[in-house]
């Protein structure tokens, strides 16, 4: 094999995205041979858009036995996304999974079985882990540049959404159509940057507000807190319902404190350890010697274009996976260990109980709003994000 053929299923806004992406010519040795929908209208668009040489299925499953691929992109809404990949490994194709993972971990560990059983490559499309910025703060907790980690707060509340944008898709915010609100959809990448640049915390004490600032029946503002295993601390907070909106995440160690904004990530460099400080300075009052390092980074990085590299070269030459499929679970704990925080108003260790974070969201879907629409089969679920 010289080249990876793709297929994509879920031609909504993130599955015509990578389309158009993979048909640039952007990922090299890829080519763009199937894709599919269960939506007559994005097939419609597919025939207007792609290429003849591109086909187009309204069944997974039937691309799957096509023999015109050998990765599929799954781009699909959230709750298909473990079925459809696990359905691609046992037809022998390697897969990249949209996020999130799954909807809740039951679910995803299922998936994670399937990739270690059929032994394909398997690649979360977290694209942001191409970001520079990010890299550069793993770098430094993991390589101990800042200590031993002490806190981390991201606030990220530049997800602003109008009632219009709900109103767009009966499945949008909806426990049975999308099983979340802005945990589920807007911030699995920066969960898993979360726990990517700074490790898995061990429990979680949350505060998910239902409909605040929309009329949806899901979260649309979050304020959780966390501990890690060590005693350090952290703060996530998040809404779409805030104008303009921060994107500002901190990270605090005993050598010293990050900043990352926009594509600029600042180093508060202590000269010695605080915590040393802390126990041998003379003087009540007194001050480390801190040194401020700025790194600027000109972009984001490659982004979608640089995770399906990733996996090409994963395929055909054995590279390292940046957004290795497994993984995907990691940030699901957390955000299901959000919800289920604030659905029992209690504390929750990580992992989560996965029985019964599905027995609750269970009662939530029993109520959807979404529930009767999928009985009457009216409504269109193709992967629009």
């Amino acid at each position: 094999m010289d080249k990876v053929r793709f297929g994509i299923v879920g031609i909504g806004n993130m599955g015509s995205g990578h389309a158009k992406t993979l048909l640039s010519g952007a990922v090299e040795r890829a080519e763009l041979t199937a894709v599919c929908d269960i939506n007559p209208a994005r097939l419609d668009w597919a025939k207007e858009n792609l290429p003849e040489t591109v086909a187009r299925f309204d069944d997974a499953e039937k691309l799957y036995a096509s023999g015109l691929v050998d990765c599929v992109i799954i781009a699909t809404p959230h709750y298909f996304h473990p079925p459809l990949t696990i359905a691609a490994f046992k037809a022998g194709l390697h897969a990249i999974c949209e996020k999130p993972a799954g909807v809740y971990t039951k679910q995803v560990l299922e998936m994670n079985e399937a990739a270690a059983k059929y032994g394909k490559v398997f690649s979360m499309d977290f694209n942001q882990r191409t970001n520079p910025c990010y890299q550069k703060l793993r770098e430094m907790v993991r390589g101990g540049e800042l200590g031993e980690l002490k806190r981390v707060n991201w606030i990220i509340t530049d997800w602003f959404r109008t009632q219009a944008y709900y109103n767009s898709g009966g499945w949008r915010a909806t426990w049975a159509g999308e099983g979340g609100g802005v945990l589920i959809n807007q911030n699995p990448h920066q969960i898993d940057l979360l726990q990517w640049t700074c490790g898995m915390p061990n429990r979680m004490r949350a505060f998910c507000q239902e409909g605040r600032f929309h009329d949806i029946e899901v979260e649309d503002s979050v304020t959780a807190y966390f501990e890690y295993p060590n005693g350090a601390t952290g703060v996530f907070i998040t809404t779409t319902g805030e104008y303009p909106g921060t994107n500002r995440f901190e990270v605090a160690g005993t050598l010293g404190k990050v900043v990352i904004e926009g594509t600029t990530l600042e180093f508060y460099k202590n000269e010695v350890s605080d915590e040393d400080f802390i126990k041998n300075a003379q003087g009540g009052f007194g001050r480390i010697n801190n040194e401020k390092i700025v790194y600027e980074f000109p972009d984001r990085g490659p982004q979608h274009k640089g995770i399906m590299q990733n996996v090409v070269n994963a395929i055909l030459d054995g590279e390292e996976l940046l957004g290795n499929g497994v993984e995907g679970i990691n940030g699901l704990q957390i955000s299901n260990a959000m919800h289920l925080s604030s659905w029992l108003d209690q504390w929750v260790d990580i992992p989560v109980d996965a029985d019964l974070y599905l027995a609750e969201l269970q009662k939530r879907i029993d109520n959807s709003t979404f529930v009767k629409v999928v009985e009457e089969k009216t409504e269109d679920t193709s992967g629009t994000y």
